[in-house]
């Protein structure tokens, strides 16, 4: 009967362990998730202010106003970079800068 109750402990230790691996794999896909996510925002910027910057060439004639815009939106860039690296995330320098 001692033997039986050995083998019901071992038995409830591997649940245990069997359901902490699966918490462990399911806190890390979404950590992956939220990293995948984060990166495609990231992206989604780049294009945006890419875009912005586009659009300021084709549409505003006066050259100082639309060297003025682009100072502004570069600055928006650059706080957007500044502000990741401050926080730890690591992304590549030149996900935001023009082509």
């Amino acid at each position: 009967m001692e033997d039986n109750k050995k083998w019901e402990d071992i038995s409830e230790e591997l649940s245990k362990v069997k359901k902490n691996v699966k918490n462990s794999l399911n806190e890390e896909n979404i950590i992956d998730d939220l990293k995948e996510s984060l990166f495609e925002s990231l992206q989604n910027t780049s294009k945006l202010l890419k875009t912005i910057l586009e659009n300021i060439d084709s549409t505003i004639k006066d050259d100082e106003i639309r060297k003025d815009t682009k100072e502004v939106i570069n600055k928006i860039n650059s706080e957007v970079v500044e502000t990741l690296k401050s926080s730890g995330l690591r992304i590549k320098d030149n996900l935001f800068e023009e082509e």
